[in-house]
């Protein structure tokens, strides 16, 4: 395990790194998630060793340290993400991201460009959320974080299941209701126009069953290639081991 402060307070995020060829390999985890148990076998796959490759917990999540005067929208994920990789000695890194990270993974892109050299975005939200609950919702913004911090984190256990609730209990709860809120509202200007702007390679993962991400023609003509991937939901690297291994694979290589 490695780590690096990423704040004026000294706040860690920590990684687990894989020894490997550079240019390196940053994988970043969804809400409530965790990079070393998401993306773990991914990284270990025959198609995809071999790299330089970290697994890194936002800040306020899995291993890293959970600071409740960090103000976790996305542009702070970004920046902490950025700092990291600076003290890791990081330069033009391919980054794969699933969900909330690939929110992260653009603003890292737009922000910090010389870090990233590609972008694998895995069934990413790239819009603000609407308004009220959602199918598969967490249901953590229909709360105040006064609310959610007396009551809703003891309530999001039952709504979000044994799988995911076994790395979102390692959030702070200040962490995950934040990130969760600056999530729906999305970024000014949008992520998809900070997507479009970049020159980068960069490459869409979604299920097959659930057809085209919403936008997917928009992504497509500026430059995004946009991929489906079979027998799987939203965690794609979970039920499609093999299918995910084969398009990050063939994402990364151009094919």
């Amino acid at each position: 395990m490695r780590q690096a402060p990423v704040t004026p307070n000294g706040d860690l995020i920590r990684w687990i790194e894989l020894p490997g060829a550079e240019p390196a390999r940053l994988y970043l985890h969804g809400l409530g998630s965790s990079s070393p148990v998401y993306s773990a076998a991914a990284a270990a796959h025959p198609l995809l060793t071999g790299r330089r490759s970290l697994l890194l917990d936002l800040l306020g999540f899995g291993i890293s340290d959970r600071p409740t005067d960090f103000p976790y929208t996305l542009e702070s994920h970004a920046d902490a993400v950025a700092a990291a990789l600076t003290a890791a000695g990081v330069d033009g890194a391919e980054v794969i991201a699933h969900s909330l990270g690939g929110a992260v993974a653009v603003l890292l892109a737009a922000r910090h460009p010389h870090l990233v050299s590609q972008l694998v975005l895995v069934d990413s939200v790239l819009a603000p959320a609407p308004p009220g609950p959602t199918p598969g919702s967490t249901g953590i913004t229909e709360y105040t974080e006064e609310e959610f911090l007396a009551e809703g984190w003891h309530r999001t256990a039952d709504r979000v299941g044994p799988t995911w609730w076994a790395t979102m209990r390692l959030a702070g709860p200040v962490a995950l209701h934040r990130t969760a809120v600056h999530r729906a509202r999305g970024t000014t200007p949008p992520l998809r126009e900070h997507l479009a702007a970049l020159t980068i390679p960069r490459t869409y993962l979604h299920p097959e069953a659930d057809g085209a991400p919403a936008g997917a023609a928009e992504l497509t003509a500026t430059g995004t290639t946009v991929r489906a991937v079979p027998d799987c939901g939203h965690t794609i690297m979970f039920d499609n081991p093999e299918g995910f291994a084969r398009a990050v694979s063939e994402a990364l290589n151009g094919s």
